[in-house]
């Protein structure tokens, strides 16, 4: 496995985004989950992405049990930030955001208890309340890091200029926002650009643009009942159909490397900078497999202006998110 710098640690090229193992993508087993988190520590992956809120605690739950007797050797990242319904876990949990000193504290006690761990790695604040000054939020974080409570601390999903601000609090070690071929607003909208001024790790989510980019995903209607895309606009009628036809060059491109299409969209991924350390999620342990083993695909020039070109923001039919947690983003 390649590492790349998570502020001065070293970290595995692909880290593994947790949530689908407890919610949104459906059902999954503990067992089998446990499997997979197994599986990841095996293939040298040493970066895990969890949250409070995926799946109501369920999630930092099911790492604090998988991981604690490898934790010398991985790194965890949890999060802070949403208000959310502790009864419901699917797409429809979230209620609101909490940036609040108060809560960014009573979270680490609960996650450091549900991870099993001591010190969180990386501690991210999952959105910016708009009713407190992201200076107030980064302040508490720093404070459990002078605590020993947490080592390193991120933001996800912000403006270059809120990024900014915070970085003028404390050191953000990571910033993390939805980054793949078929979302590419940080190279635009100057985000990227702020990273690397200020030397932060890029850690996108959802590389795979929620497994569309493997080619692999049925039609929203076949989707089992918790599956959070049916609440996404680009995997409705209309708009998946549009989106469909511009994976087809992900998979000929995929089919002449002797790849899948899964570890092309990655591989494009990985090859925009070392600074850049992508989290696919991945339920089944062959999915996991096949994500690790991207590190190691080269995709020529050619290749990569081939994609640029085919995934420009206006050939992407729909938005990636509902308005309602749309506005949630880039604040």
């Amino acid at each position: 496995m390649d590492h790349r710098k998570l502020g001065k640690v070293d970290i595995s090229a692909i880290g593994l985004g947790c949530m689908g193992l407890s919610q949104a993508y459906g059902i999954q087993d503990e067992a089998s989950s446990i499997r997979t988190l197994h599986r990841a520590v095996d293939l040298g992956v040493t970066f895990f992405d969890t949250a409070e809120v995926y799946g109501s605690h369920r999630n930092e739950i099911l790492l604090g049990k998988a991981l604690k007797t490898y934790r010398n050797r991985v790194v965890i990242a949890t999060k802070f930030g949403f208000t959310y319904n502790l009864n419901r876990t699917d797409f429809g949990e979230i209620t609101g955001t909490d940036g609040r000193p108060e809560n960014a504290r009573a979270v680490v006690e609960a996650s450091l208890k549900r991870l099993q761990t001591d010190v969180i790695d990386l501690f991210y604040l999952h959105r910016v309340d708009p009713a407190v000054p992201i200076e107030d939020s980064v302040g508490a974080m720093a404070d459990l890091v002078t605590e020993g409570k947490v080592r390193m601390i991120g933001l996800s999903e912000v403006s270059a200029q809120t990024l900014r601000r915070a970085h003028a609090i404390h050191p953000i070690a990571a910033l993390q926002s939805e980054y793949s071929l078929w979302t590419r607003d940080i190279e635009t909208n100057g985000v990227l650009k702020a990273c690397r001024e200020l030397g932060i790790t890029f850690v996108p989510f959802s590389p795979l643009g929620r497994g569309f980019l493997t080619g692999k995903v049925p039609i929203t209607a076949e989707l089992e009942s918790g599956d959070f895309r049916h609440n996404l606009p680009r995997f409705q009628p209309g708009h998946v159909e549009a989106n469909r036809r511009l994976v087809t060059v992900i998979e000929e491109i995929a089919a002449a490397k002797g790849a899948t299409a899964a570890q092309v969209a990655l591989a494009w991924v990985l090859a925009q900078g070392n600074d850049i350390v992508p989290i696919p999620g991945a339920k089944r342990i062959v999915h996991l497999e096949q994500n690790v083993a991207a590190v190691d695909l080269v995709l020529t020039m050619g290749e990569l202006r081939q994609l640029e070109a085919t995934f420009t923001p206006e050939n992407i039919s729909g938005s990636r998110y509902p308005a309602v947690f749309e506005a949630m983003a880039q604040k």
